[in-house]
């Protein structure tokens, strides 16, 4: 394990760069990821993006929300982003939402960056759940977060429309002691002493 604690195996959890804007245009042209990770938009000029990318590039965490850039570690491209949302520091609760361009699905770099951001959510921040909802549609979502070891906690029916249907909302949890147990070893570091 690297001892940058954003830095895994295959990929790198980095903030936005101005450049970023071309990889995330592209990303806005895949009309089905963007459904599965909120909505598809209106289209956005390039102009527009990268005046996006300039401001996301600039832009400091909230109460903890913030925009990381997936980066592939092998090409040093952008595989996507995952973001926090829903912060309550004060009951120790996030959520996060998850965009993966379509080359690099299936290779590892959505389990990885989810288990990155949870590992410093957890242990550096003092969070204690993570709450993730997913469309009933992105059965690859539903599975990935099935493997990863989160819990299902209930299904919202008929909450989001797409695609001229509405689909139901699943929501998954995982708690710091969940992820301890499952991931504890794999994220263990030995702190040097000093004195």
């Amino acid at each position: 394990m690297s001892k940058n604690l954003f830095e895994g195996n295959i990929v790198r959890l980095r903030a936005m760069e101005e450049n970023d804007w071309e990889s995330f245009f592209e990303m806005d042209l895949d009309s089905e990821t963007q459904r599965a990770s909120w909505m598809v938009p209106f289209p956005r000029s390039t102009t527009a993006a990268k005046e996006w990318a300039k401001k996301e590039s600039l832009r400091n965490p909230e109460k903890d929300a913030f925009r990381f850039v997936i980066e592939h570690l092998a090409d040093g491209k952008v595989a996507g982003t995952i973001n926090t949302h829903t912060l309550e520091p004060e009951n120790g609760s996030f959520g996060y939402g998850l965009g993966i361009h379509f080359d690099y699905r299936r290779r590892g770099c959505a389990s990885e960056a989810i288990l990155l951001l949870l590992n410093y959510f957890f242990k550096e921040l003092r969070y204690h759940k993570c709450t993730v909802g997913v469309f009933s549609f992105n059965t690859a979502s539903v599975e990935l977060h099935k493997k990863l070891g989160f819990v299902h906690e209930g299904r919202l029916r008929e909450m989001e429309y797409s695609n001229g249907e509405y689909y139901d909302h699943i929501m998954f949890g995982m708690t710091e002691g969940e992820f301890e147990t499952l991931y504890g070893e794999r994220f263990k570091v030995e702190l040097p002493r000093i004195g």
